[in-house]
């Protein structure tokens, strides 16, 4: 994203959109949470082509290997890069326009009922491909998986061990700064509901996808569910059967970011990234035919 000179108006992580038209303006005041604005999407992916892909790159056997999260991940953040609706919020009844793109996820530490959770975030630039999120995703989960514990984590454990009364007080206030954008970045630095997306991988843990409600606090508008690869059958035009390898995905988005002509446009663009995984090692600035 390219940096712009703050005005009056702007947040530390977002510039205001000051030439709203005037249906999303006032949809904004009528419609003020985020959490009563949802759009769910699904979508299945078929993952012959991706696994062909992955098949490919790791045929050298790096020792960290690429997979379908790292894809799906990617994927997701072009989409995003090249749809800058997509990587907006609103707060306070206000429209801004996020500086950055930006993924977040939870990382768990142990397979158990007692195994701690991490948040891992990921701060995208314009010429970031696969190769580089594939290293940058490897890094935040060796981080979360270690002894170190995040910032966003280290904040909510100070307000855990207060009395009860003091942290209440502390969050409301946390809560009405997060309004304005005043926040300091410390509390927030590994928020994943500060993120341009928040996804989620249920097929880790034997889940199927589905749908995941949105915050009204933070800013992030789109929450990413996938679900437990399976076979599916898929028909020819003769009706016969081919059973494949397939996967769910299930988007939660905040419906007051954009008319349903720019999403349709935006998932045919994730449908096109999916279906054939090297554009993904293009910049993710980099433009790509989907039409």
């Amino acid at each position: 994203m390219s940096k712009k000179r703050q005005r009056r108006g702007d947040r530390p992580d977002g510039v205001l959109i000051r030439d709203l038209d005037s249906l999303h303006f006032i949809t904004a005041i009528i419609y003020p949470n985020r959490c009563d604005n949802e759009a769910f999407i699904s979508e299945r992916i078929d993952l012959t082509r991706i696994n062909e892909y992955l098949e490919r790159k790791n045929a050298d056997n790096p020792d960290y290997k690429y997979n379908l999260f790292q894809i799906i991940v990617t994927a997701l953040v072009k989409t995003i890069t090249l749809r800058p609706k997509m990587n907006r919020f609103i707060v306070n009844s206000n429209f801004y326009q996020r500086k950055e793109v930006s993924a977040a996820f939870v990382v768990k530490k142990l397979f158990a009922d007692q195994g701690a959770e991490a948040l891992a975030f990921l701060h995208l630039k314009d010429d970031d491909t696969l190769d580089t999120i594939h290293q940058r995703i490897y890094e935040q989960v060796s981080t979360c998986r270690s002894d170190k514990v995040d910032n966003s984590t280290g904040a909510m454990d100070i307000l855990n061990k207060l009395p009860r009364w003091i942290s209440k007080t502390a969050v409301r206030i946390l809560m009405l700064l997060d309004r304005h954008g005043r926040i300091p970045q410390d509390i927030i630095a590994t928020d994943p509901y500060y993120s341009s997306v928040v996804l989620s991988n249920l097929g880790s843990i034997k889940m199927k996808s589905g749908y995941h409600h949105l915050t009204n606090w933070g800013t992030c508008s789109m929450i990413c569910l996938i679900g437990e690869i399976r076979k599916t059958p898929v028909y020819d035009d003769d009706g016969n059967a081919t059973m494949v390898p397939t996967v769910d995905i299930g988007l939660t988005i905040d419906e007051r970011l954009a008319d349903g002509y720019y999403y349709a446009k935006t998932m045919r663009l994730l449908r096109k990234l999916l279906q054939n995984p090297e554009l993904l090692e293009l910049p993710l600035g980099e433009k790509v035919d989907y039409e």
